[in-house]
């Protein structure tokens, strides 16, 4: 346990501040790891040691920390513009022109795009669209929304509802009513016995459509997905698997959502992870590496057929009853159009497919350790999944914290990475170089066999 000095940061910090994402008990007594620099893909800690940000932060400082032009970018709308808002048809300058960037680089033909300030804002707001478009349609049933298990969404009340992850819901009340869930596409996961991953695949495609027909077609509004799933960890969907479901919806007339918040901007080795697994959506939401996360913004990208429906209930109504204060605002809108003409000057898409064969090759040797059962990913994301039984794929009981454990050796390592269940994440800034990437693994390495030297004193696999 770490000794929290009095009057430090960090006896302030448990004084005042509460965490998401953190047990409040462990806070108060071990205190929190406090950052103060960043530089490239490290970061430092107030006593001036550096680590590996192997999650990008959380999964979105895409261009790495010190980017000079996005500071510069904020300064300079700082001083010209620093806010206005986007009601009763004002806006900014800057904000037309990155919503006219996104219209352009969109994965498929997109008609207008509506900015907030987080993913999950974003994809509470997706919800309430798809109401709003169904009740314009006259179709008052059509108002389920289905996402999926161990899906990730967001954490506002609506938002976390479409998550698929039993800590975003429990005792908090969720998921509120019209929020559906179906199978996890995890083929190392719920794969059966003797199934080929074609057959999962269609299995998964038939389970949503049994679940679309015991509803009732005519109350499914819409199916919500990421193209990899992020923090339900770095689950990469089986082959043919969104071509098979995207059959089923348009069999039934629902929209189709993807949840870019991850994928978007490269990460995939495509713009879009939705080019990656050719999914075709009628909605897109980004947000995260949209502006390398030096300032919160989000975006929800409509297709025409959505829009016009907003657009002609708008004008019967008189007014689109939706907005936030910080909608576009200009300077979080500048650093992110600055953003993305680095995405393009820089070709960060070339760069992450030169490297992306280095971080797959790297992580892929672990899968002969004893404590591993399944490598995954593509592009710039992955995972390796933990296991107590190799042969039998059983995992660890949720109490022994083999996923926390691990972290924990790693950070002492200078690494930082991310523990999920039983799944260690690895989401590097998109500036990665391939000697970056092979000195983070050999952090991982070192850090991994801590993990197993652990589990062996403390006897949770056999001798």
């Amino acid at each position: 346990m770490n000794q929290i000095k009095p009057n430090s940061l960090a006896a302030r910090d448990v004084a005042y501040h509460l965490h998401g994402y953190t047990n409040a008990v462990r806070q108060e007594q071990e205190g929190p790891l406090i950052m103060t620099e960043g530089k490239g893909i490290y970061v430092y800690d107030e006593n001036g040691k550096a680590y590996i940000e192997g999650m990008a932060g959380l999964w979105c400082t895409s261009l790495g920390f010190g980017e000079e032009r996005l500071v510069d970018a904020a300064i300079r709308q700082m001083k010209k513009l620093p806010y206005y808002h986007t009601f009763s048809q004002k806006t900014s300058s800057v904000t037309v022109e990155l919503a006219e960037k996104l219209i352009g680089i969109a994965p498929v033909p997109m008609s207008k795009v509506y900015f907030a300030s987080s993913g999950s804002e974003a994809n509470d707001t997706v919800i309430k669209m798809v109401w709003y478009y169904n009740n314009a349609l006259g179709r008052t049933k059509k108002k389920k929304i289905i996402s999926r298990q161990k899906g990730y969404h967001g954490v506002t009340v609506a938002s976390a509802s479409l998550t698929g992850l039993p800590n975003n819901h429990r005792d908090f009340d969720l998921p509120i009513a019209n929020i559906l869930h179906t199978d996890c596409p995890h083929y190392y996961r719920y794969g059966q016995e003797s199934e080929t991953e074609a057959q999962f695949a269609q299995r998964m495609a038939d389970s949503l459509e049994k679940l679309i027909l015991s509803e009732g077609p005519d109350t499914i509004a819409a199916f919500i997905a990421e193209p990899v799933m992020g923090a339900g960890g770095v689950i990469v969907p089986p082959a043919g698997y969104f071509d098979l479901i995207q059959r089923v919806l348009r069999k039934h007339d629902i929209l189709f959502i993807a949840d870019e918040v991850i994928c978007g901007f490269g990460r995939t080795g495509n713009m879009f992870g939705s080019q990656t697994y050719k999914m075709t959506p009628d909605i897109v939401t980004v947000a995260k590496a949209l502006s390398s996360s030096y300032l919160p913004i989000s975006a929800v990208m409509i297709n025409e057929k959505v829009y016009a429906v907003l657009r002609d209930n708008s004008g019967k109504i008189g007014v689109f009853g939706h907005g936030y204060t910080y909608s576009g605002n200009p300077v979080c809108a500048a650093v992110a159009l600055e953003t993305l003409k680095i995405y393009e000057e820089r070709n960060i898409v070339d760069q992450v497919r030169r490297v992306a064969p280095t971080f797959q090759r790297e992580m892929r040797r672990f899968a002969d350790h004893p404590l591993v059962g399944e490598v995954r990913g593509v592009g710039l994301i992955g995972a390796i999944e933990l296991v107590k039984n190799k042969q039998t794929r059983e995992s660890f009981a949720p109490q022994q914290g083999i996923a926390a454990q691990t972290s924990k050796f790693c950070q002492e390592l200078g690494l930082i990475t991310r523990g999920m269940a039983d799944g260690m994440a690895f989401c590097p800034p998109l500036i990665i170089t391939e000697a970056e990437i092979e000195e983070m693994f050999r952090r991982f390495a070192k850090g991994l066999d801590a993990t197993w030297a652990w589990v062996r004193e403390q006897g949770l696999v056999a001798a």
